[in-house]
């Protein structure tokens, strides 16, 4: 029986706000900065079978690994001969089995009713600091035991009690125990609402009507994804970009891959990139399909529902092992927040060959991401991504000094920043002039200057300072970004992209991110 459009849309919409509310619970109830400020997590809702059917609006590499987790997590239960009865909750960060990097850690619950399987609901939060070599959890290492504790599939919560063994083996390891237990308890709290809204949602319709709109909601997505592709001209698009480098001496990493089109499907192929490399930019698998999905996301009308139908539409082909499918125990901190921005740029290279119209110059490529710690006079971990320059559109100019692609995070207000860490921002602003040119110009990128107030440990893990984002029909490269260590006595030491350094008291970091491309000849 055919479902109402209306009906349909109503519960859509019914079932985002699950995981809208899953959010604003989390956001409100996290400990640390990066939750309560940055809003760096995510909430999903899933189908009793593991698909995805709706999603908040959160962060883009968090939500395009979802699926894979979810795969992860049923195959695991299912070798235990195990079923998730209420009030359970398990917790687990692995790269390896649909995580993304380390600190990002994931929950999941299930949904019942009246005994019933009804669905899961799952959120993943970027905690600031989860053990490892470096504070912040993003050290360039060459394994992923130096980037913190690798959590396996666990039960965190049982029958709707935290297992405290658990959890204190966690706190065991990380260097600030009491903002990560605040942090993973709102994650359980988040948990704990969503399954009280989608159980709302069932009681009101019933399970087989839950049932049958999430099926028919597949099943509209999937329509929609596949009138959308059907628009792209068939053939194959191939473009072929690179990182910097992988902070232990391999420079000029190609990322290649061809897309192919045809009957509302596309394939998109990436051998031809890199092996693995030493240093920390290899990518879990789940994080290359996120980058996918995300790009198509992009190809499909605004409004349009975003679930497992669509993602049925796209065949993803990743050389194994590579950097955009590491085996274990490569080191990965930097192939979910770098390597996946040179994914999304690959991609829409290649598509801007087919729809010159539609695809933006490339945007400023990398999170630059900013991991600051120290024990004086209490331990503290910062975790921060820097905005920069978008790449202009066929028709206007990109935006200034903005989150793009796979990050969609806020960034740490600076009255909010200086108020929890010894940390004094000296200067945040447009990087001027560092857009590129062209009949619509790049947006520009951003310079934000941090003096130590005390000593301190630093990782820096950027992208895009060799090389600057391309240009499109004639549309000049974004500035390259650009970082500096001004030392008490007043040197000025420029910085390589990748870096693990100490501070004293009073030194001053500038960073500046790159701007995006021009389009079209200036």
């Amino acid at each position: 029986m055919a479902v109402d459009a209306a009906l349909l849309e109503i519960f859509n919409n019914k079932l985002a706000e699950v995981a809208e509310e899953m959010g604003v619970v989390l956001g409100r109830s996290g400990h640390s900065a990066n939750i309560k400020e940055r809003k760096d997590y995510s909430c999903a809702v899933f189908d009793a079978r593991g698909r995805l059917v709706a999603q908040a609006a959160h962060i883009p590499v968090h939500l395009g690994a979802l699926p894979s987790s979810m795969r992860f997590l049923l195959e695991w239960l299912e070798s235990r001969g195990e079923v998730l009865r209420e009030g359970d909750v398990i917790l687990w960060n692995d790269p390896f089995r649909g995580g993304t990097h380390l600190p990002d850690l994931t929950m999941a619950a299930a949904v019942r009713c009246e005994g019933r399987l009804v669905g899961y609901v799952v959120n993943r939060a970027h905690h600031a600091d989860v053990g490892g070599r470096a504070p912040g959890s993003m050290a360039l290492g060459s394994e992923v035991f130096q980037e913190g504790l690798v959590i396996p599939m666990v039960h965190y919560a049982r029958e709707g009690r935290v297992v405290e063994e658990v959890e204190d083996l966690i706190l065991a390891n990380v260097r600030t125990p009491a903002e990560r237990r605040g942090d993973l308890r709102a994650q359980h709290g988040s948990l704990t609402v969503g399954v009280r809204r989608f159980r709302e949602v069932v009681s009101r319709h019933g399970p087989e009507e839950v049932a049958r709109f999430m099926e028919e909601l597949l099943r509209y997505a999937g329509r929609i994804a596949e009138e959308s592709l059907s628009c792209i001209p068939p053939g194959t698009y191939s473009f072929t970009d690179y990182l910097d480098d992988d902070g232990r001496g391999e420079q000029d990493i190609p990322i290649r891959v061809a897309v192919t089109s045809g009957e509302g499907r596309l394939r998109v192929d990436f051998s031809g990139s890199a092996g693995e490399v030493r240093g920390p930019l290899n990518c879990p698998r789940s994080v290359t399909l996120s980058a996918v999905y995300y790009v198509l996301r992009c190809l499909l009308p605004e409004d349009a529902p975003f679930n497992h139908g669509c993602l049925e539409r796209v065949e993803v082909v990743i050389p194994r092992p590579s950097i955009l499918d590491a085996s274990w125990p490569r080191a990965v901190a930097g192939g979910n927040v770098e390597t996946s921005q040179r994914v999304v740029d690959a991609l829409l290279g290649a598509l801007s060959q087919a729809l010159p119209e539609r695809i933006p110059a490339a945007s400023y490529g990398t999170m630059t991401n900013l991991a600051v710690g120290g024990e004086s006079p209490r331990p503290f971990a910062y975790y921060e991504t820097i905005a920069g320059g978008c790449g202009a559109r066929p028709d206007r100019d990109g935006m200034d000094a903005t989150h793009n692609h796979m990050t969609n995070t806020m960034n740490t207000p600076v009255e909010a920043l200086e108020y929890e860490f010894p940390l004094r921002v000296m200067r945040y602003a447009v990087a001027r002039g560092t857009g590129g040119r062209g009949r619509f110009r790049g947006g520009d990128g951003l310079e934000r200057h941090f003096q130590f107030l005390e000593a301190a440990k630093v990782s820096l893990l950027a992208e895009r300072r060799r090389r600057g984002p391309y240009g499109l029909a004639g549309g000049e490269p974004g500035m390259p970004g650009e970082d500096h260590l001004v030392r008490k006595g007043g040197e000025r030491i420029r910085l390589p992209s990748k870096v693990e350094l100490e501070v004293e008291e009073g030194e001053v970091l500038e960073l500046r991110t790159p701007g995006g491309g021009g389009f079209g000849s200036p």
